[in-house]
């Protein structure tokens, strides 16, 4: 169990992370499996706000510091015995000899602090993708290309932020790329995540997706359908789905909400993103379903969700 590292793939949903997982795994040592999500209700414990319970969270963050008071070393001693739950249940899932498990949960986003106290000997691998194509992605993927942006509230502004600030945290111990990056160099980027993990690699051998299987029923299952290997086909598809005066609209905001420092973290530049924005047509299709959708998304709770998260 000692001998097992793990690997933590954190990103967004809809960046391209179950394409990294993939190849990742196929490297020699390195195992993984769907997207585990195991270690979020366990991690959330840790957590005084953003957890929604039939029990009172709050009471239970009071019982457990009382808990932890009467432990040798406090909730140092809680979070060693999560981190070999992690342990025991990964080494349990991979064969024997495995060197890394690569534990990829989008939601791990809700939870970052709590992965790098618990931890400390992992590796953590930072996915970034154009925010203006992973919208799009999401709103084509599982709204049909109706705009129904707040259904991903928590991604999109939370997990987005969370993410940024554990990168500037801990940059000297992790390893970021970009999606476009991954999609256009392959071989270079998992060359340099090769060293980040002291594995060999060649990158003149090209990577054969359909060698990494994932049996799971989440992730992505439209690219390990379609692709068994690398494809750079869906760098520009988010032009054509954000084409309209509403949707514009709303990616200006949000662009401007995420700004200028957060993106040059994420590898992005604000002027180019909203260059390429204003280019798209705003055509006047759908606009009027995405009006009405929109206003729907902020009285059921989208107004309400960004307040609370505030707060």
């Amino acid at each position: 169990m000692e001998q097992l590292t793990p690997v933590f793939l954190l990103s967004l949903p809809r960046s391209g992370s179950t394409l990294l997982q993939r190849l990742m795994a196929a490297q020699p040592g390195v195992a993984t499996a769907s997207e585990p999500w195991v270690l979020l209700p366990f991690l959330s414990t840790l957590r005084d706000e953003g957890t929604f319970t039939d029990y009172d969270h709050r009471l239970f963050r009071q019982g457990l510091e009382d808990f932890g008071r009467e432990l040798p070393e406090g909730l140092s001693t809680y979070r060693r015995a999560l981190r070999e739950l992690a342990l025991r249940l990964y080494s349990a899932a991979v064969p024997e000899g495995t060197r890394y498990f690569v534990d990829k949960t989008p939601r791990y986003h809700l939870v970052v602090p709590e992965l790098f106290g618990v931890f400390p000997e992992a590796r953590f691998v930072f996915l970034w993708r154009n925010p203006l194509a992973l919208v799009a992605s999401a709103v084509e993927t599982w709204a049909e290309s109706r705009w129904s942006v707040h259904r991903w509230h928590v991604d999109l502004f939370q997990g987005l932020s969370n993410l940024v600030a554990g990168y500037r945290e801990h940059e000297q111990d992790s390893v970021a790329t970009r999606y476009e990056d991954l999609v256009v160099d392959p071989s270079g980027t998992m060359a340099r995540i090769a060293r980040y993990l002291d594995l060999p690699f060649d990158p003149v051998e090209g990577p054969d997706l359909g060698a990494a299987s994932l049996r799971g029923r989440l992730g992505d299952q439209t690219g390990s359908r379609t692709y068994r290997t690398v494809s750079d086909e869906p760098l520009d598809k988010w032009k054509e789905i954000l084409a309209g005066a509403v949707r514009k609209r709303w990616c200006r905001r949000y662009l401007e909400w995420i700004g200028r420092d957060r993106l040059r973290v994420m590898g992005y530049d604000l002027d180019e993103l909203r260059s390429d924005l204003d280019a798209l047509p705003s055509s006047p299709r759908r606009v009027v379903s995405d009006a009405v959708r929109l206003g729907y998304g902020r009285l059921s709770g989208g107004r309400r969700g960004a307040r609370a998260w505030r707060r």
